[in-house]
């Protein structure tokens, strides 16, 4: 926690340290809940109504009524972002089920509670970032579809944490987390995207990936751009053979990967990224001023 942070909490802002909700909310006990993470640029909430409209349809999958409309929502995000001190940073918005009696039943839970923090973030070491990200195939397997829809961004992330304990224990930056088929999702924060042959590939988010508004941000400039882009299955083969690997979300921004599992790739950071990269923040540039 950076001496920036910040919260709104159900409509007051207050410093983070001074922010509190009840011990029994079901958020809390039960990871029952949803969220949405979004960047801070020149003073203003990047592609804001993109991540309230995905916000509330994961509450909506979870039979979670949002308490407050999502006009209301945009006004206090921008509330928190003009008090916030930096002129960019990030935002978690989470609504939890509320408070209510023990027991996983939300039916006594009436008081969503609606939190927004405003902070600094930084995914991997600024080394990392600059020369690119050593990554893991982690043991851990993503919750089959048919489990939990990765559409939904609930406040329970246990799988994709152990995933990142195992990164943490093999001394790199990031895992990969694998499908029950052993097919690539995605990385514990983030979507991941390879180059082969100058082509653009990333998986298809029926396979277990989050559709990220990054993700999609990043497609659309391929497409601009005339970069070759294919939406389709990768095994762990196709990582380690590729020309290219890199990382997107909305905390990660744009990272290069340089290698996965101790295999070296090739170019890092290759020409495709670096492209890309370039029209990523130009975009930002665009939208933010």
């Amino acid at each position: 926690m950076s001496e920036q942070a910040l919260c709104w909490l159900n409509g007051q802002l207050l410093p983070l340290a001074d922010a509190s909700v009840p011990v029994n909310d079901h958020g809390l006990l039960y990871g029952d809940g949803v969220f949405e993470g979004i960047r801070i640029y020149h003073k203003r909430a990047f592609r804001l109504q993109q991540h309230l409209e995905r916000l509330a349809l994961s509450a909506r999958a979870i039979a979670l009524d949002m308490p407050y409309s999502l006009a209301e929502l945009t006004a206090a995000v921008q509330e928190i972002v003009e008090v916030f001190s930096g002129e960019s940073g990030y935002i978690r918005l989470m609504v939890t089920r509320g408070p209510g009696p023990l027991g996983l039943n939300p039916v006594g839970c009436h008081r969503p509670n609606v939190i927004l923090i405003a902070d600094q973030i930084s995914l991997v070491h600024s080394q990392s970032r600059e020369q690119g990200a050593r990554l893991i195939i982690a043991a851990m397997r993503r919750l089959p579809f048919d489990g939990l829809d990765p559409r939904v961004k609930s406040l329970n992330y246990l799988n994709h944490i152990l995933a990142k304990i195992e990164a943490n224990h093999a001394g790199v930056d990031e895992a990969v987390l694998l499908n029950g088929q052993g097919r690539v999702t995605e990385g514990t924060a983030d979507n991941i995207f390879i180059v082969k042959n100058e082509t653009l590939v990333t998986p298809p988010c029926t396979e277990g990936a989050l559709e990220g508004i990054t993700r999609e941000l990043i497609l659309e400039l391929a497409a601009e751009a005339g970069i070759p882009v294919r939406i389709a299955p990768l095994a762990p083969y196709d990582l380690y053979t590729a020309d290219e690997c890199f990382l997107t979300g909305t905390g990660a921004e744009m990272i290069p990967v340089r290698d996965i599992d101790g295999r070296e790739l090739t170019k890092c950071p290759g020409p495709v990224f670096k492209q890309l990269n370039r029209l990523f923040f130009e975009r930002i540039e665009t939208e933010s001023r």
